[in-house]
């Protein structure tokens, strides 16, 4: 159930005290003396955090112990500095106000630092995965999440819900799997997302991957309560606090008013800037998810990035040797591409988009092109057209935009869609 929520209207967003009032009548008093982990987002989310963290710090006060985790799936590592920069402290205060709290990652690339707590056997993925079910998601899965969880008497999760290309909504229990589980889950989970397609999965509420995703958090063992967060800009347009099903179902109710752009028709070229809080091609690709459903047949995305040099901080391998291409171009050549981990195979169907493969040939629905600080050899590898980035001038684009022309100053967290499908 839903304990409290707040929510504005008429596009406005929540003051500072409306914030802090509900995060206050949702805990305050209710986890004196236990031991209580926070997660959160990495920088890659947009919300407020170090507001919020320290209207929590200072709510949570009773608390035995009180510890944030960046619940990072398998993004980089953030240092002492990203950190303190994260939840907005200084070094000095996190040696003073903040000594008694911990800040850490979650530490995925560490084995000791997981354990398994369930398993779910393919019998009840494929009833999870229904049509969308294909033999390469393979067999039973792990549940396996950071063994870190088992030590505190309740979880809470922070985060915002956004619409997401692999399980229509972010957010919620997501925070559990993949935000701090092992590769097992998130492969899985990233991959049968793929096999839907985004256009089949981003901004659709009830999904495969979401039921598989509730299906291992039953399994958790540690209480958790949600702080559901629907984000616009810098601020808040609701607060949702309570379970990880009905807060984050009334979160992703209230994301698919606020986050979902309708157009009418489809767009012929689209540049998609994906910002610098994207450091990595493997985020950046947002700026292709977000606007696949209103790209035309036969249309163009360049991916808008000057500051990206880096595909994947931790998958890169992998990338560069497979490069982006449409589902079928796997699943036809299984045998070839198998070694590769499912969320890695999923990452390149995601960027490139819909398409098919027929007779050894490649047609994707819609070009794909990089205007980065990725050198043209480096985009032929991926099978992306490159751009110079030098050569972009977005003015120009959004005098065009009655040419079926889009320029995306912020792109990664709004959905635009075509009407036609709502």
């Amino acid at each position: 159930m839903i304990e409290i929520q707040a929510v504005t209207s008429n596009n406005q967003l929540l003051d500072d005290d409306r914030i802090r009032q509900t995060l206050t009548v949702g805990l305050e008093g209710k986890h004196t003396g236990e031991k209580i982990l926070v997660l959160i987002p990495d920088f890659t989310r947009t919300i407020p955090l170090p507001q919020l963290f320290r209207y929590l710090v200072t709510i949570l006060h009773d608390a035995k112990q009180l510890d944030f985790m960046v619940a990072l799936g398998t993004h980089p590592p953030l240092d002492d500095a990203q950190i303190n920069q994260l939840v907005g402290i200084t070094a000095e205060e996190r040696q003073t106000t903040y000594k008694h709290i911990g800040l850490f990652n979650h530490n995925w690339y560490e084995p000791d630092a997981l354990t398994q707590i369930a398993t779910l056997p393919q019998a009840q993925i494929k009833e999870i995965a229904g049509e969308r079910w294909h033999p390469t998601l393979g067999g039973d899965v792990a549940v396996t999440i950071n063994r870190r969880i088992l030590d505190y008497d309740h979880v809470i999760i922070l985060g915002p819900t956004f619409p997401h290309e692999v399980v229509g909504f972010s957010g919620g229990a997501k925070y559990f799997f993949p935000g701090i589980s092992a590769a097992d889950m998130i492969n899985v989970t990233h991959w049968l997302g793929a096999l839907a397609g985004v256009r089949g999965t981003i901004g659709i509420k009830n999904t495969p991957v979401r039921d598989m995703i509730h299906a291992a958090a039953a399994h958790v063992p540690t209480p958790s309560t949600l702080i559901a967060l629907v984000a616009v800009g810098k601020g808040l347009a609701g607060i949702f606090i309570g379970d990880y099903l009905t807060a984050w179902g009334a979160a992703a109710d209230l994301s698919s008013q606020r986050h979902i752009i309708w157009v009418d028709k489809p767009y012929k070229r689209v540049l998609s800037f994906a910002p610098p809080m994207y450091d990595e091609l493997w985020t950046a690709g947002k700026a292709m998810y977000k606007l696949e459903p209103a790209l035309a047949e036969g249309g163009e995305l360049i991916i808008y990035a000057p500051h990206l040099e880096v595909v994947s901080h931790t998958h890169g391998k992998y990338i560069y040797e497979i490069g982006y291409h449409v589902l079928p171009y796997f699943l036809q050549q299984w045998d070839k591409f198998k070694h590769i981990p499912l969320g890695v195979l999923a990452h390149s169907t995601h960027v490139r988009g819909d398409g098919r493969y027929e007779n050894s040939i490649e047609y994707p629905r819609a070009s794909v092109s990089l205007a980065t600080r990725l050198s043209p050899k480096d985009c032929e590898q991926l099978a992306l057209g490159y751009q110079n980035p030098n050569d972009i001038n977005p003015v120009e684009w959004q005098e065009r935009e009655d040419e079926g022309i889009l320029y995306v100053p912020k792109a990664g967290e709004m959905l635009y869609r075509l009407r036609e499908e709502s």
